[in-house]
């Protein structure tokens, strides 16, 4: 018997235009039952080489997001995933409560998962975990935020680096070895597990491989964020090649 689209829940998602890989991993990782509707947040083409490109690609997004989630919520969703990670670690704990917020108010009051919600719970699945690497496709401010948005969350950061991308769609077409080679770079033998921010880095199923060849939790960020919002739905399924968190969590 199969299983109906959606029955079980339906999720709208929230990403850049430019983004090609959220859909395409959240597709992969979705149990039966479990539908996922996308909506664009409109963002051009444009080379992404400068912190103030960045900070441009900032204001772009916070101008046109509240439009796509009236978008999504055309389809009723049961809950929102936001499928950019900078936008929510941006300015920091407080102000990624606030996005939230803003977000669930203009949705309704339904459910929300930001990346700034997740990694932490990702994060803690996998035990008492305190010193981070994290990798990142941000320019050098972006990486100091993220930072401290971690330390925040009461981590330590013992490195962070990045694989950079002349633009935002060229950050999909990263090949599985450059990934790979920063990964190897940041895995410090203090370091206790990596994490991976960037939603349009094709990462979810790279992590599954790289734990078991650095014997640490990897964990993507479009693996937390779904995982995040499968489990606050009271989803429970695990679903492998994904890595840990998915897998057995």
């Amino acid at each position: 018997m199969f299983e109906q689209e959606g029955r079980r829940l339906k999720f709208g998602v929230m990403v850049p235009s430019t983004n090609t890989v959220v859909q395409t991993e959240f597709a992969r990782m979705r149990p039966g039952g479990v539908s996922n509707h996308v909506s664009r947040i409109h963002i051009p083409d444009r080379p992404l080489t400068t912190e103030a490109d960045f900070a441009a690609l900032m204001e772009r997004v916070q101008a046109e997001l509240m439009a796509a989630v009236d978008r999504v919520m055309t389809c009723r969703p049961h809950a929102l995933i936001m499928g950019m990670s900078a936008e929510t670690f941006w300015d920091g704990p407080e102000a990624s409560a606030r996005l939230a917020a803003d977000l669930a108010a203009r949705a309704g009051g339904i459910g929300v998962t930001l990346a700034s919600d997740a990694f932490g719970p990702a994060i803690r699945a996998h035990g008492d975990i305190r010193r981070l690497a994290v990798l990142t496709p941000y320019q050098k401010a972006g990486e100091d935020k993220v930072v401290r948005f971690f330390e925040g969350l009461g981590f330590e950061v013992v490195a962070v680096g990045g694989v950079q991308a002349p633009g935002p769609v060229e950050m999909a077409d990263l090949s599985p070895r450059v990934i790979r080679d920063a990964l190897i770079r940041l895995n410090d033998p203090a370091v206790e597990a990596i994490v991976q921010l960037g939603t349009n880095l094709p990462m979810a199923r790279l992590a599954a491989v790289a734990e078991f060849w650095l014997d640490k939790p990897v964990i993507a960020v479009n693996t937390a964020l779904y995982w995040h919002a499968l489990r606050r739905a009271g989803i429970t399924d695990r679903v492998d090649g994904f890595g840990t968190l998915l897998a057995a969590h």
